[in-house]
């Protein structure tokens, strides 16, 4: 095995007491190996499935099938007519708080949506009034929108905002808020891919005050008796609890909510009910997530068209 660098120890002590789980852990990442494809269908399943399907989780929603190694579906032709997207089962676990979500849903607003699974992801289980896809970083937009056309995400709409905008322009309107956080992104090692600087505490502190900055504007935009889902893809506990920690230590009217069947990924790092994914458990290359609610009362406030025209939202139409 590769010889890992300091950081990487280090950060394996603090997740983990077990040796043997430490280890794992670390040739996860300087050893990766492949892991099953996995697909979102976004229109319904053909009767004869194109695909060789892996035996799915308990957790998994009936619209994802994790597919067999051998199996190629970027490459076949219902991906191109937007029959399903194509993501890591890691995203799947991240959004599965998203099922225990009361089956009518107005208003679903994803405030770091690109490329867009999330959002679709959002939009499969829930099927909102309307959905709206937030992406502030410019040249990740153009994969979004596409994205969300080619898969038929309608009614659908498309923003280019600072978080900070959306939090004085539409409170507490959003039945559900997804916050996919930028972060570090630890785990794009365990798919073979290159993540600089991503252990080091520099990096890490910058990216846990950007996503408290985003998630303290995100909960403003949640509706009385809204969620607010929170997740990232990165494995440093600065980026994960001790983000929900602050926030919940400034957002006292948030609470975290048990996902009953999530419950043997629960973090092993606070009693908080937030759930953990690694990739020596061989799902996916690792999320974190946790689901909050507003538990103020009062009525949700409406995103008029007058707003949609001020903030510039580009609508997803049906072609």
């Amino acid at each position: 095995m590769e010889k890992p660098s300091n950081l990487l120890l280090k950060l394996s002590r603090r997740l983990f007491e077990n040796p043997d789980t430490q280890e794992k852990f670390i040739e996860a990442l300087i050893n990766p190996q492949p892991f099953l494809p996995c697909i979102l269908w976004c229109q319904e399943k053909p009767d004869n499935l194109p695909f060789s399907v892996a035996s799915p989780t308990f957790w998994q929603p009936q619209f994802v099938d994790r597919l067999h190694l051998k199996e190629k579906p970027g490459k076949h032709p219902l991906h191109e007519q937007g029959y399903f997207y194509c993501l890591d089962f890691s995203s799947v676990f991240a959004a599965a708080t998203l099922l225990t979500n009361p089956p009518s849903v107005r208003l679903i607003f994803d405030i770091c949506a690109a490329p867009g699974g999330k959002s679709i992801f959002a939009w499969k289980a829930l099927q909102p009034n309307l959905i709206i896809s937030n992406e502030v970083i410019g040249k990740r937009l153009g994969m979004l929108i596409s994205n969300l056309k080619r898969c038929h995400i309608y009614p659908s709409f498309v923003a280019n905002r600072d978080s900070s905008i959306f939090a004085e322009a539409i409170p507490l309107s959003s039945d559900l808020v997804i916050v996919d956080a930028p972060c570090t992104g630890q785990s794009l090692l365990a798919k073979g891919e290159t993540a600089p600087g991503c252990f080091h505490p520099t990096n890490i502190n910058k990216c846990a005050n950007r996503q408290k900055r985003i998630i303290a504007n995100s909960a403003q935009i949640v509706a009385p008796q809204g969620y607010l889902a929170y997740m990232t893809c990165t494995y440093s506990p600065e980026e994960n609890e001790e983000v929900c920690e602050w926030f919940l230590a400034r957002f006292p009217q948030f609470q975290p909510v048990n996902i009953s069947y999530l419950q043997e990924y629960q973090s092993h790092l606070t009693t908080m009910p937030c759930y953990r994914l690694f990739p020596q458990d061989r799902l996916g290359a690792g999320a974190f997530t946790v689901l909050f609610k507003n538990t103020e009362e009062g009525e949700a406030r409406e995103v008029d068209a007058e707003v949609i025209q001020q903030l510039r939202f580009r609508q997803i139409l049906e072609t």
